[in-house]
């Protein structure tokens, strides 16, 4: 005779438990250099790259979006959309902003905040995060980070950049999942929130619907729209970067970009980026002007074409989280050599060099 199945009690169906959010909380705050508790986002971290626009967008608000790759220019649209008038400055996508211009386009604009992408994982470009936040805390705006990409492949220390709405996500050089995110806020972007009438509430896009008490006193529960199996590991995620040490992590990412375009370089291939200062630590672009092999339509491992507007204009070597390691690199660079049709030792030496190997 068959029996009912038992309940053995499998960890994934209970739901999170307060403990375990305080923990993730922490965590975030730990990773972020941060004594303020981030808001933790129900869903990939598009989500709150929309939440903040929408909590920030208004009519009479001008806010400086600045525009080196695609999701600058959707940030742009989200913020026109909520009514805000919007300053772009662009460059090409294989170039990143500068301070300098960027203080040149306050001091003629004169907006209330400024808005960018600190690294550009589908153009391979890193804007200079620390200097660009420099010249707007000269003027005194209200800074918007989408950090999603850069978080445990760059510095980014919060409070010390004095950065007001910060989006992260765990997916790239965090090695997490992709269904929970967080958005960190500052005291001002509290206030810049709560001064906007025009702000969402009871919705998805809310951001306010989800502000931690004042008094900084614990939950009395768990938000309820928290996915818990995401939650869990992003924990286990946040734990394994806390173990191997964020200073480490970030230097394996540093260390993955230098070796991929040591390797691009010794096939003959040129990285699709301009300046080398600003090359991402978590992808290589390489170009393919010239190179027909390496028109590919699906990705080969960590080698996969352009996004979007970016198809059959550049590679990209997704070198991040996991992938962050020299056999990662070595296996992307071989298979580029084979697409290409060149001997692949020579650059494979030269990616162990990097490594000290």
């Amino acid at each position: 005779m068959s029996q009912e199945p038992k309940n053995r009690g499998f960890a994934g169906f209970v739901p999170l438990s307060l403990s375990e959010f305080e923990t993730l909380t922490g965590q975030l705050s730990k990773l972020l250099s941060t004594q303020y508790a981030p808001v933790i986002i129900p869903g990939e971290a598009i989500l709150g790259i929309e939440a903040m626009a929408a909590g920030i967008a208004s009519p009479g608000r001008k806010i400086l979006n600045v525009v080196t790759g695609p999701y600058g220019s959707l940030f742009g649209k989200w913020l026109e959309r909520g009514g805000a008038e919007v300053v772009q400055v662009e460059v090409p996508f294989d170039e990143v902003v500068t301070a300098d211009e960027i203080g040149r386009a306050i001091e003629r604009h004169k907006p209330c905040a400024l808005s960018f992408v600190q690294a550009e994982v589908v153009t391979g470009g890193s804007n200079p995060a620390e200097d660009i936040l420099k010249a707007a805390r000269e003027f005194n705006l209200i800074t918007v980070m989408d950090s999603v990409s850069a978080v445990g492949g760059e510095a980014l220390p919060v409070d010390a950049w004095g950065v007001d709405f910060v989006a992260v996500g765990a997916q790239k050089a965090l090695a997490g999942p992709n269904g929970v995110s967080a958005v960190s806020i500052s005291p001002r972007g509290w206030d810049f929130l709560e001064s906007n009438a025009h702000a969402p509430r009871n919705s998805i896009l809310s951001l306010l619907d989800l502000k931690p008490n004042e008094q900084g006193t614990a939950p009395v529960r768990v938000p309820p729209n928290i996915p818990t199996l995401e939650a869990r590991a992003l924990i286990s995620a946040l734990a394994r970067v806390e173990e191997e040490g964020l200073e480490q992590v970030i230097r394996r990412h540093e260390r993955a970009a230098a070796s991929a375009i040591a390797g691009i370089q010794a096939l003959g291939i040129a990285p699709w980026q301009k300046d080398s200062r600003y090359y991402s630590t978590l992808t290589t672009t390489v170009q393919i002007a010239g190179e027909p092999g390496l028109r590919i339509g699906q990705p080969i491992g960590i080698v996969a074409p352009g996004d979007g507007e970016l198809f059959g204009q550049l590679l990209r070597i997704n070198h991040f989280g996991a992938n962050a390691c020299r056999e990662s690199v070595e296996e992307a660079i071989r298979t580029l050599a084979g697409l290409v049709n060149r001997d692949p030792e020579p650059s494979v030496e030269a990616i162990k060099k990097v490594w000290g190997e």
